[in-house]
């Protein structure tokens, strides 16, 4: 298989792991507390971050992975327990800006790692389709190839985050609120998912 179809192989798969339209709903209640310009750093942030991720499990994943005795699994534990922290008291309604709205937003980057590029972006899943392309093409023009996917797919994620502003800007208060539900039950059952996959892989993998 040619190089380049060997990187379309691994932005479709990222872009379908990611699903644009069900992260920018997963997005809106972080992005709800900053100003445009805010966001706009926030969405550039995040494709920096990802492009980072992504890059790693291309170039240094495998190797890296052995030398801190981590596994993929452990990393889509990890992600989940992340998730699950942030996730819950979105579902409940008890996060800091439902229950006191005058209190004034935190910096952009108290979130902009966790929980929006990990485990909401990018995660174990994500590293682990890195290191297997990676592994695909073995040399260094296969994975030139598979960094301008890497590039791609990042621009993607940081244009769904600047779409994210955009559509909670035309929102009432009202349906922030039910979407703040709605985004906090996907999250939990995401996380739920991440949670029961990274825990199956280690055992298996113990086993």
């Amino acid at each position: 298989m040619s190089f380049d179809y060997e990187a379309l192989v691994l932005f479709l798969a990222l872009f379908a792991l990611y699903s644009p339209v069900a992260a920018l709903s997963s997005y809106l209640p972080y992005v709800r507390p900053f100003s445009h310009p805010q966001q706009l750093r926030m969405a550039a942030g995040l494709a920096v971050n990802v492009v980072v991720f992504v890059l790693l499990a291309i170039w240094v994943g495998e190797p890296l992975l052995e030398l801190l005795g981590l596994s993929t699994a452990a990393l889509t534990a990890t992600g989940g327990i992340a998730l699950i922290l942030a996730a819950v008291p979105l579902m409940r309604g008890t996060t800091p800006e439902s229950t006191a709205p005058e209190v004034e937003p935190v910096s952009p980057r108290s979130v902009l790692f966790t929980p929006l590029t990990f485990p909401l972006t990018v995660g174990g899943t994500t590293f682990a389709f890195g290191v297997a392309a990676a592994a695909d093409v073995g040399g260094v023009t296969g994975r030139l190839w598979l960094s301008l996917a890497a590039v791609t797919y990042a621009l993607v994620t940081g244009l769904t985050l600047y779409l994210s502003g955009h559509v909670e800007r035309r929102i009432s208060a009202a349906a922030a609120a039910i979407l703040d539900r709605i985004a906090g039950i996907l999250l939990t059952s995401i996380a739920v998912v991440l949670l029961v996959n990274g825990f199956t892989d280690l055992v298996r993998a113990a086993w």
